[in-house]
């Protein structure tokens, strides 16, 4: 696909976006004000007790971060101009129906001028409690694609998924969508507003027995994670990830949609600028644990294939999706993005990067004096690491659990071999 033909279907259109303060969102609204300044609008949905609030956060947490500056310099002093000309920042949230926004004069404005809308809102904690993750990754969705649909000129709802919808299975797997009540394992009886009645009466049930806060996490939790691993997904995260599939696949009527599914997302390859990354994200916080020292082990087949893809890569793939997709009613479209079958990395690679680059470009401590680092030891299985770590570190929990019953318990931490 020509960039040129990208950029002419960018221009004059309006886009809303959800989950604005995400990694990837962000280097989405990037790209499109930097390489299309012409594009119309983009309307912005943050979380925020009002606009005011909104605003703020979208200048902190978004346009304030270092990933804007080559967007900054690229368009000069018309930075500020085109923000406060295509921006409008919305406060609401996804949750609610009409996704929140109280304004009914914004509300109409959106439903008639909107052209395409992009769902990136989500919580990506694996072992998220079940209510949250269920609010924000299935009805999130639902809620997003009913407001596209009340909308005048939209042509395209683009979802933003995850590739570990798919579970654990390995070999080739296809973009395929979920269906209502399908499962990983084929265990029947997955029903959606059953889940949200379960979650409803949990959460009553816990309140009347007096539970506190830090008890209901807990126990939301796990039961996030219990039913996850009922019908065959590994955690919270992905299960409701794919009921959200499964719900915007069923309601969305005549509108063309687009399912991206992204594997684990790393910084940037090249745009707006090598590297730029933001929290440890994944695989990175295995890549910063190491620089640190603090890594000494892994436990993983070095065969294995880790599949990892840079964000600037995702965001243009949502892009060329957008315009391959967007005026074809009735289609559902999955792209599944990733490295592993044309450009795969194996995690005896990752082991090497890691030593060479930490070895040439040492982290700095606290003091200013370079960490150095070995070469990890590597556990192909888990009974292995079990082995190594009671050999290495019994003889030690013995000793202080016998001082533990010398000192009368004095140690707060109860120790158990």
């Amino acid at each position: 696909m020509e960039l040129g033909s990208i950029l002419q279907f960018l221009e004059n259109k309006t886009i809303l976006l959800t989950g604005v303060t995400g990694f990837l969102a962000k280097i989405f609204v990037e790209k499109i004000l930097r390489v299309q300044p012409n594009v119309k609008k983009l309307y912005l949905l943050l979380r925020a007790a009002d606009a005011t609030s909104a605003s703020y956060r979208f200048h902190s947490e978004v346009i304030g971060k270092d990933l804007f500056r080559v967007a900054k310099e690229t368009l000069g002093a018309n930075f500020d101009a085109i923000i406060s000309k295509k921006i409008i920042v919305v406060c609401g949230d996804v949750f609610y129906g009409d996704l929140g926004i109280k304004d009914s004069s914004l509300r109409e404005e959106m439903m008639n001028e909107l052209d395409i809308v992009l769902n990136f809102a989500a919580t990506t904690k694996f072992y998220e409690r079940y209510d949250i993750a269920f609010g924000t990754n299935t009805i999130g969705p639902k809620n997003v694609i009913c407001f596209a649909k009340t909308c005048l000129k939209v042509k395209l709802f683009v979802q933003i998924s995850t590739a570990y919808v798919c579970g654990e299975s390995s070999g080739l797997i296809p973009e395929k969508p979920y269906r209502l009540g399908e499962t990983l394992n084929g265990v029947s009886g997955l029903d959606i507003d059953y889940e949200k009645k379960l979650i409803d009466t949990k959460l009553d049930e816990l309140r009347a027995q007096g539970a506190t806060e830090t008890e209901i996490k807990h126990a939301m939790k796990d039961m996030g994670t219990e039913r996850a691993k009922r019908y065959g997904w590994p955690n919270t995260y992905v299960f409701t990830k794919a009921m959200g599939e499964m719900l915007i696949g069923n309601i969305k009527g005549n509108l063309a949609l687009v399912i991206i599914r992204p594997s684990m997302i790393t910084s940037t390859f090249k745009d707006p600028f090598p590297g730029w990354i933001e929290g440890a994200r994944t695989i990175d916080a295995l890549t910063v644990s190491y620089g640190k020292g603090k890594l000494t082990f892994f436990v993983v087949d070095l065969e294995s294939i880790v599949d990892v893809i840079p964000g600037d890569m995702v965001v243009n793939a949502i892009i060329a999706a957008m315009v391959a997709h967007a005026n074809q009613p009735c289609d559902e479209v999955i792209y599944h993005v990733g490295s592993s079958l044309q450009n795969p990395m194996r995690y005896s690679n990752f082991r090497d990067y890691l030593i060479q680059y930490f070895t040439n470009k040492p982290w700095m401590d606290k003091n200013g004096k370079p960490i150095k680092v070995n070469k990890p030891t590597i556990f192909n299985s888990i009974s292995n690491f079990n082995r190594f770590i009671k050999i290495r570190y019994s003889p030690l929990l013995k000793v202080l659990e016998l001082a533990n019953i010398v000192f009368c318990q004095f140690f707060s931490t109860h120790i158990t071999i």
